[in-house]
């Protein structure tokens, strides 16, 4: 039997030494930023996504480990366990075949099955499905006891039956074959509920009225929707082993032939084969076929999720290393109708400079007046740029804040529209309570808003990844499997970006590798007290931070303008011998040698490399001397929302304009175009050749051109597509490299702005706005 590193090694396609490296790493404390920036030697080059994946699989494999270990205690237990039945355990290979094999030995309460083998009908069972020349009625006949139960000869076969159909559920090799020819060849199939199906909620699944699906095929978000569907009763759900139209019109279905094979059932005209099948035929229809219908429920949930997570996961990432517009002094705005603009102006680090509340729009009307207080915070605080956020009057504020560009234009003041998502929740948070404990909660958001535009992932940090919005149907995924996804997406992220260790908030410190939320809150506190950290070595002296927990931070941790240049590299202190010796090679001082790419190049990295420090680090230390610190996130850079475009009404097929990615799901991307509702890209719109995942082509906060196809104003529908030549109301050509033709698109949905689910309906661009299941923007 391989271990578990072995079983983690081939799946990774890589040696069980860099898979054992990496787990006693991981065992010891290292996080994964560190141990793919700081241990390349040590695993072999294993990068952070592999390593996210061994530890997943780590943690999987050892859940099942410890269930194999209760499993053969419980089978010991009971006296049943032999060789054979060992050897069976521990060759399996998943929880699922752990959980067959141990289905015959689990406790459960007493079935028909073991009344009958206590009334010792076991023997009549084994007699007719071993030897089926025997006469059932005749051989059933010498079972009757009255005593136990067996009053005549129907009793005694009703037990064996029992039995055999006990029997033939519970053998984990035929279970498992069965569940595979189920999972292969049955499909989904779902109805409208005839009491629901005309209630107003229920248009959303308006699809899945009539609709079946097989199961290997089937997209995570239609799963997702179907089972949504169900859960809120107007659908109901059927597994189907195979399509009715394909089945054999009479006779055994293929599922009972295999049973009957298994047991060496046939129908050879002997007294008891009449009998035997259908024992056969009622232990596939009352008992297997359930119990497999509940397997594949699992597996379809699980597949669905796993993606959803997935998808959700990638979302993360490119929202929170979206491009920072940087140290600019910033105005937020967070628009509302009849309880105002909240507006804050923050100073280039952020520090909450100037509040305000104006009412520029209904019912108040104070446009002049809104537009006077905007322009004398702007000069008095030197503001750079203005963050929209992009909710409720949006598009009205967005206008407002045009106006004072036009007006003012020796402020030059740039405009951006900012996704708001969770500055509500960020707003009522403790944390942004002890932060900004003078603000009254309406205001906080517009601080948020104007700190995301300056760095998105320092602040989006502040706020439970769940509730940025950016996934589909989340409410619907296990709790856990999504946090611990998104957990380690923001710790990626903000480990690879690196952190300034004297301007961190304490939920930044806190997604620092090695830093818990206690150490950060410490490292604040010294920070406050003693000033500013001057180098990184200062960190040994907060409370409570030991050997272990520098050593895991340190290299993510930076000091701009310190008292080593090197505090503000990536490099990490351990590391700075390696960094004497290249500075007495290069013949230069420090600070001399750090940017100077012509001297650095000029270097061979092996000439420094030793037994500690290897080429891969001395490479990476030689990349980061040439670029020290810099950001890995892209330029900064902003989407123009087209004039007299302002509203759904405004849009005609053919326009061509400019947009925002604000959600990417696996049937396309949603693209904020400035109209109060986002349109869709379909995943064939994307590109002119096919795409597999649409994160390959767009991510959320990018700014693409989009050509509008349809719009469908009553139902806040709008087509997009980025391919800018496709034609409008005529199907478009297929894409190239294979792939479904892209559809006509017809009916499309916008992702609603304000809290609501996207409307369901149909239309050719995959059901998308009824199944994204997206969170509203706050």
């Amino acid at each position: 039997m391989k271990s578990i590193e072995q079983r983690i090694a081939e799946e990774l396609g890589v040696r069980d030494a860099q898979v054992q490296a990496a787990v006693d790493l991981l065992d010891g404390g290292s996080t994964v930023p560190f141990i793919a920036r700081y241990r390349k030697e040590a695993t072999g080059m294993l990068d952070d996504a592999q390593l996210r994946t061994l530890e997943e699989r780590l943690r999987y494999l050892r859940e099942m480990e410890d269930r194999r270990k209760a499993i053969l205690d419980s089978v010991r237990e009971q006296g049943k366990l032999d060789d054979a039945l060992e050897a069976r355990i521990m060759a399996a290979d998943s929880k699922a075949r752990l959980e067959d094999i141990y289905l015959p030995f689990k406790q459960k309460r007493r079935t028909k099955a073991q009344i009958a083998k206590e009334a010792g009908l076991e023997p009549l069972a084994d007699a007719l499905l071993t030897d089926p020349t025997k006469l059932p009625d005749a051989i059933a006949t010498t079972f009757i006891d009255a005593e136990k139960g067996v009053a005549d000869a129907q009793a005694a076969l009703d037990g064996a039956r029992a039995i055999l159909v006990e029997r033939f559920a519970e053998d984990a090799d035929l279970i498992g074959g069965l569940r595979e020819e189920m999972w292969g060849r049955g499909r989904l199939a779902a109805k409208a509920k005839d009491d629901k199906k005309d209630a107003p909620e229920a248009a959303k699944f308006a699809d899945y009225f009539d609709k079946a699906e097989s199961f290997a095929k089937m997209p995570s978000h239609r799963i997702l929707a179907m089972f949504r569907g169900e859960k809120e009763g107007f659908l109901d759900l059927n597994f189907e082993p195979e399509d009715p139209a394909q089945a054999a019109p009479s006779g055994p279905s293929l599922y009972e032939a295999r049973i009957a094979r298994r047991f060496n059932i046939a129908d050879k005209g002997r007294p008891a084969d009449k009998w035997l099948n259908d024992t056969v035929r009622w232990a596939w229809r009352t008992r297997i076929q359930g119990h497999l219908s509940v397997d594949l429920r699992m597996r379809l949930w699980q597949a669905a999720e796993e993606e959803a997570v997935k998808v959700f996961a990638g979302n993360l990432r490119d929202l929170l290393l979206a491009a920072p517009a940087g140290t600019r002094a910033t105005m937020g705005l967070d628009p509302g109708f009849r309880t105002g603009v909240k507006v804050a102006v923050v100073d280039s680090t952020g520090k909450v400079a100037a509040t305000a509340t104006i009412y520029p729009h209904e019912p108040k009307r104070q446009w002049t007046e809104s537009l006077a207080i905007l322009g004398r915070l702007c000069k008095q605080h030197n503001v750079d740029l203005i963050a929209i956020g992009n909710g409720t009057a949006s598009r009205e504020t967005d206008k407002l804040a045009g106006e004072l560009v036009a007006l003012a234009p020796e402020l030059k003041l740039t405009k951006v529209m900012v996704s708001e998502a969770g500055a509500s929740v960020y707003s009522a948070s403790a944390y942004a309570s002890a932060e900004l404990p003078d603000l009254d909660v309406s205001i906080r958001g517009a601080v948020s808003i104007a700190r995301r535009l300056q760095d998105p992932l320092a602040e989006l940090v502040k706020i439970d990844p769940k509730s940025i919005g950016v996934g589909q149907y989340q409410h619907d995924l296990s709790e856990t499997k999504l946090s611990r996804s998104l957990d380690a997406v923001v710790e990626d992220c903000v480990n690879g970006v690196g952190v300034d260790l004297n301007t961190a908030s304490v939920p930044l410190l806190a997604r620092v590798s090695g830093i818990s939320e206690t150490l950060a809150k410490n490292i604040v506190a010294y920070r406050d007290q003693k000033g500013a950290f001057k180098r990184r070595a200062e960190l040994q002296e907060v409370p409570r931070l030991g050997p272990k927990a520098f050593e895991q931070a340190a290299g993510f941790l930076r000091i701009p303008n310190g008292d080593d240049p090197l505090d503000a590299s990536s490099v990490h202190p351990e590391a700075y011998p390696v960094v004497r010796k290249i500075v007495s090679a290069a013949k230069v001082d420090i600070k001399t040698l750090i940017g100077n790419a012509p001297v650095l190049r000029g270097l061979q990295p092996k000439q420094f490399a030793d037994e500690k420090f290897g080429l891969p680090t001395v490479t990476d230390i030689l990349r980061e001397l040439e670029k020290p610190g810099r950001d890995p996130r892209p330029a900064f850079k902003t989407a123009t929302f087209q004039e007299g475009v302002e509203k759904i009404s405004d849009l005609k097929p053919g326009m061509v304009l400019e947009g925002v990615v604000t959600n990417v799901a696996a049937f396309g991307a949603f693209i904020d175009i400035g109209v109060h509702q986002d349109g869709l890209a379909h995943v064939s719109a994307l590109s002119k050749t096919f795409v597999k995942d649409p994160r390959d082509v767009v991510k959320p906060g990018d700014v693409v051109r989009v050509k509008v196809l349809e719009v469908d104003a009553p139902r806040k529908r709008i087509s997009l597509t980025l391919r800018l030549d496709d034609p409008i109301g005529a199907e478009s050509e297929r894409p190239q490299g294979g792939g479904q033709r892209a559809p006509t698109p017809k009916k499309m949905s916008a992702a609603p702005k304000a809290g609501a689910r996207p409307e369901a309906g149909g239309g050719a661009f995959a059901d998308a706005f009824r199944k994204a299941g997206l969170n509203g923007r706050k």
